[in-house]
Parts: structure tokens; sequence; C-alpha cells
């Protein structure tokens, strides 16, 4: 399923959570808030994440007080990013600083949101509004939280992101060189002159072969 879509079914069941009425008969309800814990973990060891998102629901629906959701939240978002799924990951991410946010968690969530961002910047020659919100989003992070205890990791995604945004902008600029549209190529030489990576030795990030033909 379209994780975007996956999300915005999600999202539009918890708002309609009061709403639910008579359930299917091989669906799990009025279960206690341990069985739907257990229940849940079940789901993600089967790698069974569409079930686990709807028992989710379901356990919100049925204990909207109960201390465990807060650590499911978590648990959720953790296992759509092991399984790839960074939008769904941060949707329960947003969930658990929308409802349990404190100042001492929120930098935690907030690290998890930037992680998931990184963790799914897989090819480098893409993404490029997704490299732009991750640095101002790390910048923003340490700015806030100047000691944090997550400062060299944030700093080493930091490194890659703005080194991505650097050769990001060398291809933008050859494509529109190519295509001889003279202006925009001179907004992205004009990046490329003023960054600071331009003093640096590095090497560019190589796609697998098999992906090179769709770049």
């Amino acid at each position: 399923m379209n994780i975007k879509f996956k999300s915005a079914i999600l999202a539009l069941s918890l708002a309609l959570l009061a709403g639910c009425g008579a359930k299917k008969d091989n669906e799990l309800y009025n279960l206690t808030p341990d069985q739907w814990y257990n229940q849940i973990l079940n789901d993600i060891k089967d790698a069974d994440l569409e079930s686990a998102d709807k028992h989710y629901i379901s356990f919100a629906s049925e204990h909207v007080a109960s201390p465990y959701l807060e650590q499911v939240l978590v648990i959720m978002a953790n296992a759509h990013v092991d399984e790839g799924e960074y939008k769904m990951a941060n949707f329960y991410l947003d969930e658990y600083i929308k409802k349990y946010g404190t100042k001492d968690s929120i930098e935690y969530i907030q690290y998890l949101k930037i992680k998931a961002n990184f963790d799914s910047f897989s090819k480098p020659n893409r993404n490029q509004k997704l490299i732009q919100d991750s640095i101002s989003q790390i910048n923003e992070f340490l700015t806030n939280y100047p000691n944090t205890q997550y400062k060299p990791l944030l700093e080493t995604m930091l490194i890659k992101f703005r080194l991505a945004e650097y050769y990001l902008n060398i291809d933008i600029y050859e494509l529109y060189n190519r295509l001889d549209k003279d202006d925009s190529a001179a907004i992205y030489q004009d990046r490329i002159d003023i960054s600071p990576l331009n003093d640096i030795n590095s090497t560019k990030a190589k796609l697998p072969w098999y992906m090179t033909p769709f770049e």
C-alpha cells in the first residue's frame, strides 16, 4: 500500500475512533491493555505492520488513557523505520509529540524524526526538498539543544546532507546548462560558488550501476 496514502488513512481512522460501531467477526476488540500491547508486539515480530497499525487504532480507541500507548507509539515508529516506511514512522512520532511531548521526550523524538529522514535518503541524486528540510531541522535542533547527547550523530548527518546538496546543485547546474537555460543555470552556479564545500576534497556518492540509466 502506498505509504503516504496509508498514513492518511491511519490518521483518518484515529480521528474517527469515537464513531466506531460494529466490528467484523475476525477483528479483535475488547482486549485488555496488556493483551493489545502483546498483540501489537506479535504483529511486529511477524513483520505484519499493517495489522499492527490496525490494532494500534483499536487499542487507542478502547483504552485512551493507557500508559502503554506512549511506549507503543515509539515501538511502532521504530518498527516502520526498520521496514523503510519513513512516512509512517514520522506519523507515529508526530502522534507522540502531540499526545505525550515534554521537554525531555521531545528532544529524543525530534532526533528520531531527523534520523528517519536521514535513513530514508537512499538516492543521492534526488530528494532536494528532503535535503533542505533536513538541514534546517538539524540546525534548529542543535540551536534548541546545544548540549544534546546526539550532537556528534547529528553533525555527521548534517555533513552528509550538505555534501548531497552540493553535488545535487552541480547536477542541476549541468542539466540547465545542457538545456541552455542560462538564467536557471546561473542561480545554481552561484550556489556552488558560495558553498564552503568548494575547498574540501570529497568524492561524489554514486548510485548502483543498475540505477544509473534511470537518473
